[in-house]
């Protein structure tokens, strides 16, 4: 058990919880399913009984012979042994169309942005996720400006999908119990800045980084460590905003302004 609590996993032991979950998920008939964790295989299987074909990926190699010989009856499960993080997210199903995989993980916590950033690099094969994650992470991804909440983790799910909290699991509904309150978090793909796609995404995520680099200080001073000071002071006077202003207190669009301005 403390080996795989190294390791992050949590998992879900509660029944009426996951039947929860597995009917808030929208896949089913022909979806192709991703389960990122499927630890155990409890709602991989309940996923397999909705979905057309199910991929479950599984760090544990302790786990992965378990898992392939209970599911070795379904035709429609597949078992991969690995880190997601060293997948090729549009290779796990690439037998699916574009667009139209369906996500489902149960993340461990120390490791959930990489994740969720390693999976929105390979959103072309996605159409939504459903991730179960530490509450306070959840809280950070639907963070609106303004909010000691917002920041770079906020922008980069914000510009990319449609992020919304379902619901909370608590502590006791997973084994080993962890410490902190978990919610389960819907994200749509849907970029907010469809013209992005076309080669500025990741552009424009490497600046928000440079505006969040230190949440103390201000959006001028940490821009100004890469840029002219007096041009982004000028930017930042034509959005309107307080030359003092943080990045947190900065909507989407005007980073996308100030993005336009100084990296044009």
């Amino acid at each position: 058990m403390a080996r795989r609590t190294r390791l992050g996993q949590h998992f879900l032991a509660d029944s009426g919880y996951r039947r929860k979950i597995a009917d808030s998920l929208e896949a089913g008939g022909e979806d192709w399913v991703l389960e990122v964790g499927a630890g155990r295989g409890e709602l991989t299987e309940l996923l397999a009984r909705r979905a057309g074909r199910v991929v479950a990926v599984e760090l544990d190699k302790a786990l992965v012979p378990m898992l392939r010989e209970k599911f070795k009856a379904f035709e429609n499960v597949e078992i991969v042994a690995g880190n997601i993080l060293d997948l090729d997210v549009r290779a796990l199903v690439r037998g699916a169309g574009d667009g139209t995989c369906f996500v489902f993980g149960n993340l461990p916590y120390y490791i959930t942005s990489p994740i969720l950033h390693h999976l929105l690099e390979g959103r072309e094969a996605i159409r939504a996720m459903a991730l179960l994650m530490q509450r306070e992470v959840a809280e950070r991804v639907v963070a609106e400006p303004g909010s000691p909440d917002f920041g770079y983790l906020s922008v980069m799910v914000q510009i990319l999908t449609r992020p919304r909290i379902l619901f909370n699991v608590p502590p006791g509904s997973f084994s080993p119990r962890p410490q902190v309150l978990s919610s389960l978090v819907e994200f749509r793909i849907s970029p907010a800045f469809p013209e992005w796609t076309r080669g500025r995404t990741e552009q424009f995520l490497e600046f928000v980084k440079r505006c969040f680099a230190h949440k103390r200080k201000s959006l001028l001073n940490n821009l100004a460590a890469s840029t002219e000071r007096d041009r982004v002071g000028a930017a930042i006077g034509q959005l309107g905003l307080p030359a003092k202003v943080r990045a947190e207190q900065v909507s989407i669009p005007q980073l996308a302004g100030l993005f336009a301005e100084l990296e044009n």
